[in-house]
C-alpha cells in the first residue's frame, strides 16, 4: 500500500470537488478557463484537508523508528535472566497508509505554492478579466492589469514592511529561506485573521440550524421570509434589466450597419435575452450609410461599460428567476409536510406532482409511506441528534482553541486523544480522529464561505447560477484559508513544532512552512493567542448580534422577535398562496384538456380516417379536370371561402382557451365534416345528450 492511499485520495477528492463545482457552476455557459481554475483551487484545498491525517500517521511512525533505533542495546554481561516485555520493534509496525520518505515534502511544496500562485496572482487577474466588458482579449487584459495594480501594490507594501523589519534586526541575516518564511507568515497571518471570524460563526450556526430545522413550522416561516425578500430582488432585477435593454435599444438604433463600432454593438446584442434580441432586431431596411455627422455617438469605452452592465443584469435576472422557481417548490413541499403531519393513513400526499423526472428505483424504495415516516416522524429527531453531536464538537473545539498552547499539562482534548492513540500506535484511530477533527473545522469554515453574500458581487448560488466572478473569488478564499486552517489543526493536536517545542521530528507540512523564529512575535504571539477570540465570536453569534446590526442598517434578516420579520412572513405567505392558486388553475386546465382528449380522441381519429379515404377517392376526378374548370373554380373561391367562414362562426363549438398550442383545433374534436343544416356529426341529436 506504499503511496496507494495518497493516489486514491487524490482521485476521490478530485471527483468530490467536481461534483460540488457542478452544483454551483455552469459547465456549458461559463468559460472553460474559469471552470478549470476554480476546480484546481478547490481540488488543492480539499486535498490538503484529506491528506494531512496521512502525514500525521507517517510522522508518528517515523518517530517510532527513530526512538527504536536510538534506544540503547540490552546489557549482555549479566548471566541473570529477566522477564522483559515484548520488543518495541513489534510496536512500530508500518501503517497501511504509510507514505515513503521524500514524497510528502515534495507533494506539500507543489500543492502549497500552486495554491498561493492561484490565490494571489492568477485568480485575481482572472476575476477582473471575466468581469471586464472589453470586446477583445487585449482590451480585457489591459483592464484586468489596471484594476489589479492597486491590489498587487498592497501585497508589495505588506511584504516590504516585513522585509524592513528583518533587515533592521541585527540578529538575522537575509537569506532566501528567511524571505520565503516571511512571505508564508504574511499569507498565513491574513488567512488566520479571516479564519477565526468564519470559524466562530460556523461553530454556532451549524448546530443551531439543524436544531431549528427540527422545530415545527420554523422552516416554513423562514421560507415565507425568503419568498418576500426574493420577490423584491426579482422585481428589482427585472426593472434593472428593462432599463439596460432600453439603453441597448437606443445604442442599436443609433449605430448603422457600416459604423466602425457596429461589431461591438452586435456583441452586446448577443448577450441579451432572446426575446429582447427579437424585439430589437437589427434595422437593415433603410440601408442608410454611416456618415461623419456632428451627432454624438457612444465611445468604445462607453460601449464596454454597457457590455459589462448587460452581462451582470442578464446573469442576475436569470438567477432570480431560477431561485424563485426553486423556492416555490420548497414552499409547496413544506406546506405538504405540515398538512400530512396529522394524516391518519400515514401516506404522504403531494399537492402538486414533482416538476423533475422521477427515478424508478427511488420511487420504488421511497414510497409514500416511507416518505411520511421520514418527513413527519424521523427527520425532526435526526436533526436534533445531529445538532447535539455537532454542538458537542463545537464545545470541544472552543475549549481546545483556548488551551492548546499548554503542553504541560496537556489541556487540548484533541491533543489528549492523539497522545492516547500514539501510545498504542493505533494508526487507524489516529487517522480517524485527525480526519474528523479537521473535517469538522473545514465544514465550519467552508460552509460559511458558501453562505455569506457580499451584496450582489459575491454570491454562491446553487443550481448552476453562480457567476464566474463569485466562483473565482471562492477559489481565492479557499486557498487563503486552508493553510492557516491546517496549521491551527496541527496546533490543536500538538503536532506543530511551534507549540510542542520538544518534538524531534515535525510533520512534513510544518517543515514546508519553515521556521517561524524569524518572526517570533507572530509565532509566539499572534498564532497562539489570536484564536482565543473565537470565544467572543461564538457568543456574538449565539445572541445574533451580527443579525441585529444588519437589521439596524436596513438589511432585513430572519429574526423571530422582529416586527419587520413578521410583516415579511405575512407578505411571503400571500405570495406563495397566489402562486399556488395559479399553479392549481394550470393543473385544472391540463386535467380538462386530458379528459377532452380521452373522451373525444377516438372519434377524432375515426373522422380523420374517413376524410383521408374520401380525399383519395376524389383525387382521381380532380386530375381529369381541364384548365377552364380550374380557372372558373379559382374565380369563385373567394365567395365560397367567405360563406364557409360565416357558417363556421355561427355553428362552431366554444373554444377552449386553455389549449397548449394554437395548432390544436377544437373545431376538429369529433369530426371535421360539416353537415348540411349547420351541424357537426358530434352535435347530432342521437349523441347530443350522451354526456348528461
Amino acid at each position: 500500500m506504499s503511496g496507494a492511499a495518497l493516489g486514491i485520495e487524490i482521485v476521490v477528492v478530485f471527483f468530490l470537488a467536481l461534483i460540488i463545482l457542478h452544483r454551483y457552476g455552469d459547465f456549458k455557459k461559463q468559460h472553460k478557463l474559469v471552470i478549470v481554475a476554480t476546480l484546481l483551487a478547490w481540488h488543492l484545498c480539499f486535498l490538503i484537508v484529506f491528506i494531512l491525517p496521512l502525514d500525521v500517521t507517517t510522522t508518528i511512525y517515523n518517530r517510532c523508528k527513530v526512538n527504536l533505533n536510538s534506544s540503547p542495546p540490552e546489557s549482555t554481561t549479566s548471566n541473570v535472566s529477566y522477564t522483559t516485555p515484548a520488543p518495541r520493534k513489534h510496536e512500530c509496525f508500518k501503517p497501511w497508509s504509510y507514505i515513503p520518505d521524500g514524497i510528502m515534502p515534495i507533494f506539500w511544496r507543489v500543492v502549497y505554492w500552486t495554491s498561493q500562485f492561484l490565490t494571489w496572482i492568477l485568480l485575481p487577474f482572472m476575476q477582473s478579466y471575466a468581469r471586464s466588458g472589453g470586446f477583445s482579449i487585449t482590451g480585457k487584459i489591459k483592464t484586468a492589469l489596471i484594476e489589479n495594480a492597486i491590489y498587487y501594490g498592497t501585497y508589495l507594501l505588506i511584504f516590504g514592511a516585513f522585509l524592513i523589519y528583518v533587515a533592521i534586526n541585527p540578529k538575522f541575516n537575509l537569506q532566501w529561506s528567511q524571505l520565503q518564511t516571511i512571505g508564508i507568515a504574511a499569507a498565513n497571518t491574513w488567512g488566520l485573521f479571516l479564519l477565526v471570524l468564519l470559524l466562530g460563526y460556523g461553530l454556532v450556526e451549524i448546530p443551531r440550524s439543524h436544531w431549528n430545522g427540527a422545530k415545527k413550522g420554523y422552516l416554513l416561516m423562514k421560507t415565507y421570509f425568503k419568498a418576500a425578500k426574493l420577490m423584491t430582488e426579482k422585481a428589482d432585477a427585472e426593472e434593472n434589466l428593462e432599463d439596460i435593454m432600453e439603453e441597448v435599444r437606443k445604442v442599436n438604433e443609433s449605430f448603422k450597419y457600416n459604423h466602425p463600432l457596429r461589431k461591438c454593438v452586435d456583441t452586446i446584442l448577443k448577450k441579451c435575452p432572446v426575446e429582447y434580441q427579437e424585439r430589437m432586431g437589427r434595422n437593415m431596411d433603410d440601408y442608410e450609410d454611416f456618415e461623419e455627422r456632428p451627432n454624438t455617438y457612444p465611445t468604445e469605452k462607453n460601449l464596454a461599460k454597457l457590455h459589462k452592465q448587460v452581462i451582470y443584469s442578464v446573469q442576475r435576472h436569470r438567477r432570480t428567476q431560477v431561485q424563485w422557481r426553486i423556492l416555490l417548490e420548497q414552499a409547496f413541499y413544506l406546506e405538504d409536510v405540515a398538512k400530512n403531519e396529522t394524516s391518519a393513513t400515514h401516506q404522504f400526499v403531494h399537492t402538486f406532482p414533482s416538476q423533475e423526472p422521477e427515478n424508478k428505483i427511488a420511487r420504488y424504495l421511497y414510497t409514500p409511506t416511507v416518505e411520511w415516516y421520514w418527513e413527519c416522524l424521523l427527520r425532526p429527531w435526526f436533526h436534533r441528534i445531529l445538532a447535539i453531536i455537532l454542538a458537542t464538537f463545537s464545545i470541544i473545539v472552543v475549549w481546545s482553541e483556548c488551551t492548546f498552547f499548554s503542553t504541560r499539562p496537556v489541556l487540548s482534548l484533541f491533543a489528549v486523544f492523539i497522545k492516547l492513540a500514539e501510545k498504542n500506535y493505533n494508526y487507524f484511530y489516529i487517522e480517524m480522529a485527525c480526519f474528523l477533527t479537521i473535517f469538522f473545522l473545514s465544514i465550519c469554515v467552508y460552509s460559511t464561505v458558501f453562505r455569506i453574500r457580499v451584496f450582489n458581487y459575491y454570491y454562491l448560488a446553487s443550481h448552476h447560477q453562480t457567476d464566474a466572478y463569485s466562483l473565482l473569488f471562492s477559489g481565492m478564499l479557499f486557498c487563503r484559508l486552508t493553510p492557516p486552517l491546517c496549521l491551527n489543526f496541527l496546533g490543536l493536536t500538538h503536532m506543530d513544532s511551534t507549540i510542542a517545542k520538544s518534538l524531534e521530528q515535525p510533520t512534513a507540512y510544518t517543515s514546508i512552512m519553515g521556521s517561524m523564529k524569524v518572526l517570533s512575535f507572530i509565532a509566539d504571539g499572534f498564532y497562539i493567542y489570536y484564536p482565543m477570540l473565537v470565544v467572543i465570536l461564538c457568543v456574538a453569534t449565539y445572541f445574533s448580534l451580527g443579525t441585529r446590526c444588519l437589521n439596524l442598517l436596513g438589511f432585513q434578516q430572519f429574526m423571530g422577535d422582529n416586527e419587520m420579520t413578521s410583516d415579511l412572513i405575512d407578505e411571503g405567505k400571500e405570495l406563495i398562496r397566489r402562486e399556488k392558486r395559479k399553479r392549481q388553475r394550470q393543473e385544472d386546465g391540463e386535467n380538462r384538456r386530458r379528459e377532452w382528449k380521452e373522451r373525444y380522441g377516438n372519434n377524432r381519429e375515426d373522422s380523420s380516417r374517413n376524410r383521408n379515404v374520401q380525399a383519395d377517392q376524389k383525387e382521381s376526378s380532380f386530375t381529369e379536370t381541364n384548365t377552364t374548370r380550374l380557372a372558373s373554380k379559382y374565380t369563385r373561391s373567394n365567395g365560397r371561402n367567405e360563406r364557409d367562414r360565416v357558417e363556421l362562426l355561427q355553428d362552431a363549438e366554444p373554444l377552449d382557451f386553455n389549449a397548449d398550442s394554437v395548432g390544436e383545433d377544437p373545431l376538429d374534436s369529433d369530426s371535421g365534416r360539416y353537415q348540411p343544416g349547420g351541424r357537426y356529426l358530434s352535435m347530432s341529436r342521437s349523441r347530443i345528450f350522451d354526456d348528461v
